[in-house]
């Protein structure tokens, strides 16, 4: 069921958001020292900002403020935080958010909403093939999505394709969660072991981590090969832990709609200056009705497009596209920029590469170095040779890339300390 305020007209919802704007204003005002702070310095009068465009007057908030102020950001008394999660942080240390049990609720509303938008129903079987411990906010919100919206769960939890298929075999869901490129070990796997994948229980995947489509909304290589393999349907979707929502596919699969009711969105340039539809540009975010922490102009790092064209599904809300990249990952190189998703939408197009990790290093002459360590079925010149003219031809460039020994790449990918596979590192 789609929630009324989706269908409704577009300037509705924007005089929705913006009476939302008010509230979370005022909330912050008194119970935020960090933004009553701010609003202090800044001398600003929140009883001015009454539109969105309004918005533009606020000063905006980084992860390292976050990070230098952590405790300044929390809302209420830490007796009423029930849960905790951590992200990364731009300084090194984790950053700390916690939950009431108000906010728990709206995160299972959010990932309930975004459950139904790819069209998982009430009684479905769900695999949830990623951790929900090591205060990793995802997983747990999946599993309370899926218990609001009265989906069955299975928790297998990350990697070791033989127990995921063994839970598969034997409960039968309709639908996984996981990372994209993991599919293709559950292939390979199945193809091995002689199970019969293509008449598997399986539907669909929600796919998490990893962009499923181009910056044009069409299949990315690694889609591609996915359902050329295997005749199931992919979704993607895409959150964080700050904006505690998600931006997921419907069936028309034109980028992840956003719920109005729990986020205010912008897309800015390098001056903070919203970009034009379409452009790619930062996505800088506003939470609605957290309790907790809740952030106000929040820059995500996260390079995105915003779509704006009334998708089919009946939907009147705008759409997110793929991440394209971080902006803190942003490479130049040879004189072009880069950022890794598109070199490793590169390496996917290689069926015979079964594992890559790309580092980034400065050089004695203080410009980016690209090296690629990747373990292939095939290591002859010809096919490295192969590789960097695909490379060439995709991106304009061609990086250093060698072949590494499968051992050391794994312990590197699949760091048991860490919630994430781990395809790039940024050494500079």
């Amino acid at each position: 069921m789609i929630p009324k305020i989706e269908t409704s007209s577009v300037a509705e919802i924007k005089a929705f958001q913006e009476d939302k704007l008010q509230e979370l204003l005022v909330y912050l005002q008194n119970h935020s020292p960090y933004y009553r702070e701010l609003f202090l310095k800044n001398q600003i009068e929140i009883n001015q900002i009454k539109t969105l465009e309004q918005l533009q007057n606020l000063p905006i908030t980084t992860k390292t403020d976050i990070q230098l102020n952590n405790d300044s950001f929390f809302c209420v008394p830490m007796n009423e935080i029930i849960d905790y999660a951590t992200t990364s942080g731009t300084l090194g240390d984790p950053v700390t958010f916690g939950l009431t049990d108000k906010d728990l609720e709206r995160l299972a509303y959010n990932e309930m909403i975004s459950f139904q938008c790819a069209g998982i129903q009430k009684g479905d079987l769900v695999q949830l093939m990623t951790t929900m411990d090591r205060r990793f906010m995802a997983g747990l919100a999946y599993f309370l999505g899926l218990r609001k919206l009265g989906a069955g769960v299975i928790r297998v939890g990350a990697g070791i394709p033989q127990l995921q298929w063994d839970s598969i075999l034997k409960y039968k869901p309709k639908y996984l969660i996981g990372v994209p490129s993991f599919l293709l070990k559950l292939i390979e796997y199945a193809e091995q072991n002689h199970i019969d994948f293509q008449n598997s229980s399986i539907q669909g995947v929600i796919c998490i981590g990893e962009a499923l489509r181009t910056s044009d909304l069409q299949p990315s290589i690694l889609a591609e090969r996915i359902t050329k393999k295997w005749n199931i349907k992919l979704f993607s979707t895409y959150a964080s832990t700050e904006m505690s929502a998600a931006f997921t596919e419907c069936e028309f699969q034109m980028g992840g709609h956003f719920h109005p009711e729990l986020i205010i969105t912008e897309v800015l340039d390098e001056n903070n200056q919203p970009v034009a539809d379409g452009e790619v540009g930062e996505l800088t975010i506003t939470n609605l009705g957290i309790e907790a922490i809740p952030l106000l102009r929040f820059k995500t790092g996260d390079m995105v497009r915003k779509h704006t064209d009334i998708c089919k599904c009946g939907r009147n809300t705008y759409r997110i596209g793929p991440v394209e990249g971080r902006k803190q990952q942003m490479i130049k190189y040879k004189g072009t920029t880069l950022y890794p998703p598109a070199m490793q939408d590169v390496l996917s197009h290689f069926e015979e590469i079964k594992m890559h990790l790309i580092e980034i290093a400065t050089n004695d002459i203080g410009t980016d170095e690209i090296n690629i360590r990747i373990f292939s079925e095939d290591e002859s010149p010809e096919f490295l040779s192969k590789i960097k003219d695909y490379f060439r031809a995709k991106l304009r460039v061609t990086p250093n890339i060698v072949f590494d020994d499968p051992k050391e790449l794994q312990k590197i990918i699949f760091n048991p300390l860490s919630r994430k596979t781990i395809t790039f590192i940024d050494k500079r």
